[in-house]
């Protein structure tokens, strides 16, 4: 069973999937409770583009991740259990620590930098 107590150490292991590739892209906050970065300022979307984020919620810790909400086709590999973790189009909730989704979703990660270098957006 897992508890609120475990929600730091879930919020670190998500941090860390995001964290190499905060120098590429842009971190914006990195606090106890909220881990943050920005892709590229698009010209398309005549912004910049939020990448993702860790944060630590009421009931769970929650790992956003844009690129699968801009690119749908990024998910079409995932898994039946880190689909259910997904909760909308691009977020992904947990209470505790799960390896293999973590492994799954650095996996992803890492396709969506991917992505975003291919569309010229990193």
């Amino acid at each position: 069973m897992s508890s609120k107590n475990d929600f730091p150490l879930v919020f670190e292991q998500l941090k860390s999937i995001l964290k190499p590739y905060a120098e590429k892209l842009t971190l914006k906050v990195d606090t106890s409770d909220t881990y943050y970065i920005d892709g590229p300022y698009s010209e398309k979307w005549k912004k910049q583009l939020f990448f993702g984020s860790a944060q630590v919620k009421k009931n769970y810790v929650s790992f956003y991740l844009m690129p699968v909400y801009m690119y749908p086709e990024l998910l079409k590999d995932i898994s039946p259990d880190l689909k259910k973790r997904m909760q909308g189009k691009s977020c992904f909730n947990f209470k505790k620590v799960e390896p293999d989704l973590f492994d799954e979703l650095a996996v992803l990660t890492r396709k969506s930098v991917e992505k975003f270098q291919k569309e010229n957006l990193s």
